[in-house]
């Protein structure tokens, strides 16, 4: 029903303004978090190295500090100390560079075009990265002014500004896993909902356009798991090398394999829409979507599975270090409890989802029994409806979960699968089915 702005009365226009509102604050507030937070980090590890910068004698603005300290920040600790290693080692690199082409030639344009094209091929060498540039910089800096005092003090102040970047990788770098829970949960909705759709659009006879339209979703959810699959790298990079590791079970534990198992689904529900589709365009009573009785009970195991999908995503969401609703002064073995709670009811209503889809699956598989000489154009669809279901049921069972030795590891590295294929798809396009 379409409200008219004009029969509203003032205090339901009052509380939807404030819901309004508070929705909208709600959003400033998540979002401006973590840049205040990044802010803040950057601003005051590059006054920390400054000021560290101070202590020693020689420069009386050591700029070069807290600007090494702001380049070797990054996202992750394991990124820091990437970047401060490649740093240092390109600062170091160049200057020495600069100091032995200084000491045998004088300063001269194609000296300096020599020197540029050999401080790159020695950056290369050195397989530095993004920090490759530094190299050439650094020697351009240095051999301009030929003084031994200016690449001390280059030296010194690239490794104070990456100690200081390394401190503060120590102290403030985060545990980036709860945006992967919450592409996890996205995902699911979004899977749970398509399968809820479809469930619904079969109370009668889908029209080919509609049943396209569910393919074409399925088609889309591909790029919910890229993203997905790329919150999870970053969030098992935050955990690699990070001290807090120590104290806490493996926050990303369970996320990779849950991952894998909804992008297997996914194709299923693909393959899946697939031959709904194929049979909404047989237009005889061989499609299997034209018996009302075999429509219904694969409407009601598409339901089913619809609700056991958000319960797979309930039970990956409740995993180690997940966010649950008790005291902030809990103890720890109470939110352990706690959460071991939640993990116990999503696993046991996701086993009920699953069983009742399974019990509605032997009834579909009695109704869509034919002979293949009575149905020849439908009956091969007929088996793939039933194996794409079948595969879907069976791919969200949930599994025994790592054994808590396998997964805490301090210096544990994150599974490689993401990364590979992350690299992958950049060079290959799968194809559409």
């Amino acid at each position: 029903m379409i409200r008219l702005p004009f029969l509203s009365t003032p205090s339901t226009e009052t509380t939807r303004v404030s819901d309004i509102a508070r929705t909208q604050l709600m959003l400033v507030r998540r979002r401006g978090q973590p840049a205040a937070a990044y802010i803040a980090r950057l601003t005051g590890t590059a006054v920390f190295a400054y000021l560290l910068a101070l202590l020693l004698p020689g420069t009386p603005r050591p700029v070069l500090a807290p600007l090494t300290a702001l380049l070797v920040v990054q996202a992750t600790l394991f990124q820091t100390i990437r970047s401060a290693v490649q740093r240092v080692a390109a600062v170091i690199a160049g200057v020495l560079a600069a100091i032995a082409v200084a000491a045998y030639v004088p300063f001269s344009w194609w000296v300096l075009g020599l020197l540029i094209a050999g401080t790159l091929a020695l950056g290369m060498a050195l397989r530095l990265g993004q920090e490759i540039l530094e190299v050439p910089i650094s020697a351009m800096l240095i051999f301009s002014v030929d003084t031994h005092a200016a690449a001390t003090a280059r030296i010194s102040d690239t490794l104070i500004g990456a100690a200081a970047g390394l401190a503060a990788g120590l102290l403030f770098a985060p545990l980036r896993v709860q945006p992967a829970r919450e592409a996890v949960s996205d995902l699911t909705r979004q899977m749970s909902d398509l399968l809820g759709t479809m469930a619904a659009g079969l109370a009668e006879v889908p029209e080919p356009r509609r049943a396209a339209e569910w393919l074409d979703t399925t088609r889309a959810l591909r790029g919910e798991i890229e993203r997905l699959d790329d919150a999870l790298g970053q969030a098992e990079e935050s955990v690699r090398l990070n001290p807090r590791r120590l104290l806490l079970p493996d926050p990303a534990a369970g996320l990779r394999d849950g991952v894998d198992t909804l992008e297997r689904a996914a194709t299923d529900m693909r393959v899946l829409a697939r031959s709904v589709a194929d049979s909404a365009r047989i237009d005889s009573d061989d499609s299997p979507v034209r018996d009302a009785q075999a429509r219904a009970q694969l409407a009601a195991v598409l339901g089913e599975l619809s609700a056991a999908v958000r319960e797979y995503g309930q039970l990956l969401q409740a995993g180690p270090a997940a966010e649950v609703a008790t005291d902030a002064n809990a103890a720890p073995a109470q939110r352990d409890a706690v959460r071991h709670a939640a993990v116990r009811r999503a696993t046991v209503r996701l086993r009920e989802h699953l069983a009742e889809a399974h019990r509605r699956q032997d009834d579909l598989a009695s109704l869509l029994r034919t002979d293949p000489d009575e149905r020849p154009e439908g009956w091969p669809l007929r088996g793939e409806i039933l194996a794409h279901v079948d595969r879907l049921r069976t791919e969200l069972e949930p599994r025994r979960p790592p054994e808590r030795g396998d997964s805490t590891g301090p210096m544990r590295a994150p599974d490689g699968r993401g990364q590979a294929r992350r690299r992958i798809r950049g060079h290959i396009r799968r194809p559409k089915t």
